[in-house]
């Protein structure tokens, strides 16, 4: 019963934080599922193929290291980073690429 209450607790605190932080799929998903309120069972899980199936595709990510390299730098150059901090960026950018 704790462990649960705990699970849930923990849960309902990062809804939040993923709300701020999601990604074009996380988007997708959350905009299909706001279209599909109401529905229940196999309904909305085809509602939500459907809807998903039907967004484009998000736009691929750079795949060469100059590609990825040119945007890093673009995005550290917007939060104005410098010094450690820009470093620490760039390698998790790079990384994350």
């Amino acid at each position: 019963m704790k462990a649960s209450f705990l699970l849930a607790a923990a849960l309902l605190l990062s809804l939040p934080l993923a709300a701020n932080a999601g990604t074009p799929q996380q988007q997708r998903m959350a905009d299909c599922s706001a279209k599909n309120k109401g529905l229940k069972g196999d309904a909305y899980k085809s509602a939500q193929s459907t809807c998903l199936s039907s967004h484009a595709a998000a736009p691929a990510a750079p795949t060469t290291p100059q590609e990825r390299m040119k945007k890093c730098n673009a995005d550290a150059a917007t939060k104005k980073l410098a010094g450690d901090a820009r470093k620490t960026f760039m390698s998790s950018c790079l990384r994350a690429s």
